[in-house]
């Protein structure tokens, strides 16, 4: 008999909540087969089976919190599941049909459940339907994003419906679809969502934070993506984009800049050798921010090419620890969206944050002369205790001239 634990988390993350478990008491599984996962203020983790063998004991149920290493079920390895072996029922779970048995032994038969809905129905675990009841969303209408389309209980706090669906509760009837009806849906916040919650709220809190606005012309870096996007694509097979000079300007002014490089740690100020930039990221289960190591030896192609895998990985909930950790600089583009202005948030320890926005054209005094120009407005917050306001200007202002005439990046101007 062997121990099925939790990974170990690293010293950042305390502890962890099991949000699905993928397998029943007796259920015999495959080496590396999905067990369970367990959602950290970070990301979710997946526990595999060990070996070939049978799952004999879940310790902890959906929604306990568990501990770096914990054990949370018990396994055999080399055993094969019996009748001796079936899991227990659940209340949730449908009535088995009745055989055809009754019949013949004087009972009145009984029309057997539809295969398919029992086959829909036993699919989903406990967690999903619970979520289900809660909720009135019924999961065969719900995008799944786990193994083999497989609906989580992440994809129930944050339903996306199938194309040819509307929501609509076990009974069959649809859920707030109609004009006119008043409804409301409680569902309770993600254990990521509630992090990112906090730390917003204390970053606001525990810091002088303040932004800092300019505008950037777009219109030579768009010039230079039009004219060089196919070559650039077809010689590093990736899509040349506005993140990847972004990313490099800012590299470029942080070194000019090491204070908005800096950390604070207690009444300790630290400047990092390095430059880690964070790229927030929108997913469904709330805003992640994947970490591209060593900026200042990735080229523009490395760039562009680590950005699209991360954001591969944060959309399928798949982002590691290690992509999320550290960082000492983000960057959070809002434009995507369509936004115009914000004030970004800073995303502690980190002294400093960028905000790109939405590029628009509009009238620009050029020479004398109007010019119609495709715009942006850039936003850095920083924190006012680490970062006085002249080198936040100048920082920002260097962002602007790399950005407005790239061949500086590229001639170490």
């Amino acid at each position: 008999m062997a121990d099925i634990k939790a990974p170990v988390f690293p010293e950042s993350v305390a502890d962890g909540t099991i949000v699905e478990w993928h397998v029943t008491e007796g259920q015999q599984v495959n080496r590396d087969d999905l067990l369970a996962e367990i959602e950290t203020d970070k990301v979710v983790l997946e526990v595999v089976a060990p070996d070939n063998g049978v799952v004999t004991k879940i310790v902890k149920q959906v929604d306990d919190t568990v501990l770096s290493d914990e054990i949370i079920g018990q396994f055999e390895a080399g055993a094969s599941a019996s009748s001796d072996s079936a899991p227990a029922v659940d209340p949730d779970q449908p009535a088995a049909p009745v055989q055809a048995k009754q019949a013949a032994d004087g009972g009145e038969p009984v029309q057997a459940t539809d295969k398919k809905d029992e086959a829909d129905h036993k699919d989903q675990s406990p967690a999903v339907r619970k979520a289900a009841k809660e909720s009135g969303v019924d999961p065969k209408e719900v995008e799944g994003s786990g193994r083999g389309g497989r609906v989580t209980k992440t994809d129930m706090a944050n339903p996306t419906l199938k194309a040819d669906s509307s929501i609509k509760s076990d009974s069959g009837r649809p859920v707030a679809e109609s004009m006119g009806e008043r409804t409301e849906k409680r569902v309770p916040m993600t254990r990521l969502r509630k992090t990112v919650a906090n730390r917003l709220l204390a970053a606001s809190q525990e810091t002088a934070m303040l932004t800092t606005f300019n505008e950037v012309n777009m219109k030579p870096l768009m010039d230079m993506r039009a004219k060089y996007k196919d070559q650039f694509e077809k010689r590093h097979g990736v899509r040349l984009g506005f993140m990847s000079l972004f990313v490099k300007a800012a590299t470029e002014a942080l070194k000019r800049f090491p204070a908005v490089n800096a950390s604070l740690d207690g009444d300790d100020i630290v400047y990092h050798g390095f430059y880690d930039i964070g790229v927030a990221v929108s997913s469904d289960r709330g805003l992640v921010v994947p970490v591209l190591r060593d900026t200042d030896r990735m080229s523009m192609a490395d760039v562009e090419s680590r950005i699209r895998e991360l954001g591969g990985l944060a959309q399928k909930g798949k982002l590691g620890l290690d992509d999320m950790t550290g960082g000492t600089f983000t960057i959070s583009n809002g434009g995507v969206f369509g936004s115009l202005m914000s004030t970004p948030i800073l995303n502690p320890p980190q002294t400093a944050i960028l905000g790109m926005h939405a590029i628009n054209d509009r009238p620009m005094a050029v020479d004398g002369k109007v010019e119609i120009l495709p715009m942006m407005y850039l936003a850095l917050s920083y924190d006012h205790r680490m970062i006085d306001g002249k080198e936040a200007v100048q920082f920002l202002v260097t962002i602007k001239e790399l950005v407005e005439d790239p061949a500086m990046l590229l001639l170490d101007l």
